[in-house]
C-alpha cells in the first residue's frame, strides 16, 4: 500500500482542489459531508509530553487553513483492518485482527520542495513500549515485538508511540487508510500504470501478473501492495520494493491528472480519499487537510525520495529483521 512519498500526502491534494472547484447549490452540503468523512484520534493528547521533544516552530503556528511551517514528520499507515463488507471481500479475517500492514514516515521538508519517504519493514523486531489506552489503562511493554503488532494491541497511539522509540523521530501527524479506501481511491483515480521486470504469481494476494507494462484496477493494486510470496525472495523487504514502486507510480498518475477540470470525478476521488482515513486531531477537518495539501504545490515526484530503513537479519529469527546500527539511527537523525 500505501502516502508512499506519501501515496496519501500526494493524493491529499485531491481534498485541496475539491474545495476549489465545488460552487453552486451543493457546495455547502459537499463540503460538510467531505469534512465528516474523515476520522480523527487524539493523539497528542493521549500520549501527553512522554515523547521526542517537538522541535520550536521558526514561524507562529498556522491557522487551520494556512500551510503549515517548518519541516513535518507524517506516520503513514496502511492497515488491514477486515471490519465492514468491503474490507473483509479485499481482505478477510476480522477486525479484532487488523494490522499495520504497510508504514512509512514521510518527511516534508520545511519548504516542500522535497520529501523522503522511509518505510519499516513490519517484520522488523523492536522494543514496544506500554502505550496508554482511551479507556485510562496501558499496554503491556514487549521487547523483540513484531513492530506490527503495535497497533494490533493499541491502535493508531501505540503505532505512533512505537515508531517515536524507535526513530527518535517526533510524529508530528498520522494519517491512516484501509484496504477498501485504497482501492476506491485508485478506482477513482482511474487506475494505476506501471511496469513489472518480473511476472507475480501470488495465491495469497490473488495476483497473477506477466513481466511487462499494466494497467491496474483498485482491487489489482492493492493486491500489488500485498505481494510478497509470488516475486522475488518472498520476504517483506521485496514487497516493500513492489510497495515503493507503486507509490511512484500513483504519484505520477496524480501529478500527471488534470483533475481540476473534472469536478465529478475530482469529488469523487476526495470523497473516496476522506471516506478512508484516519488522522490525527490536526488533520481531522477537511480545512486542516487543505492546509497541508496547499503547501505541497510546489512539490515535484522527481523530489520524493523512497528509501527503506537499514535493517539486518535477526539473530534470533533469520524470519525477521532487526534496525541496522548505526546506519538506521543516522537516517533518522537526518529527519529530525
Amino acid at each position: 500500500m500505501q502516502r508512499r512519498r506519501g501515496r496519501l500526502v500526494k493524493t491529499a491534494g485531491v481534498v485541496a482542489g475539491c474545495v476549489l472547484v465545488l460552487t453552486g447549490g451543493g457546495a455547502a452540503w459537499a463540503y460538510w459531508h467531505l469534512d465528516h468523512n474523515i476520522r480523527g484520534v487524539d493523539i497528542d493528547s493521549t500520549l501527553g509530553d512522554d515523547r521526542p521533544p517537538k522541535p520550536a516552530p521558526a514561524t507562529p503556528e498556522p491557522s487551520a487553513t494556512a500551510p503549515p511551517a517548518g519541516a513535518l514528520n507524517i506516520l503513514v499507515l496502511g492497515s488491514d483492518s477486515r471490519s465492514g463488507s468491503k474490507n473483509s471481500a479485499l481482505g478477510g479475517g476480522h477486525s479484532e485482527g487488523a494490522r499495520s500492514d504497510t508504514a512509512m514516515v514521510v518527511h516534508l521538508n520545511a519548504d516542500r520542495s522535497a520529501a523522503t519517504v522511509v518505510s519499516i519493514p513490519r517484520d522488523t523486531l523492536v522494543e514496544r513500549p506500554a502505550c496508554p489506552t482511551s479507556f485510562g489503562g496501558s499496554t503491556q511493554a514487549a521487547y523483540g515485538a513484531m513492530f506490527n503488532s503495535a497497533y494490533s494491541v493499541g491502535g493508531p497511539v501505540c503505532a505512533v508511540k512505537t515508531v517515536e522509540k524507535l526513530t527518535g523521530v517526533r510524529m508530528d501527524h498520522y494519517l491512516e487508510i484501509d484496504f477498501s479506501g485504497f482501492a476506491s481511491v485508485v478506482d477513482a483515480l482511474g487506475g494505476v500504470n506501471l511496469t513489472t521486470t518480473e511476472g507475480i504469481d501470488d495465491d495469497l494476494s490473488h495476483l497473477q501478473l506477466d513481466a511487462g507494462y499494466h494497467h491496474l484496477d483498485g482491487k489489482q493494486a492493492l493486491a500489488f501492495a500485498r505481494t510478497r510470496h509470488g516475486v522475488g525472495d518472498g520476504s517483506d523487504l521485496g514487497r516493500i520494493k513492489l510497495q515503493q514502486q507503486l507509490v511512484k507510480a500513483l504519484v505520477a498518475e496524480v501529478s500527471g491528472s488534470d483533475l481540476l477540470t473534472d469536478p465529478a470525478r475530482l469529488y469523487k476521488v476526495a470523497d473516496a480519499l476522506t471516506g478512508s482515513l484516519t488522522t490525527d486531531t490536526g488533520l481531522d477537518s477537511l480545512g486542516e487537510l487543505q492546509g497541508l495539501a496547499g503547501s505541497l504545490k510546489g512539490l515535484s515526484a522527481d523530489e520524493v525520495k523512497t528509501v527503506m530503513m537499514p535493517v539486518l537479519p535477526a539473530p534470533s529469527d533469520p524470519n525477521r529483521v532487526v534496525a541496522d546500527e548505526p546506519e538506521a539511527g543516522k537516517l533518522w537523525a537526518s529527519l529530525r
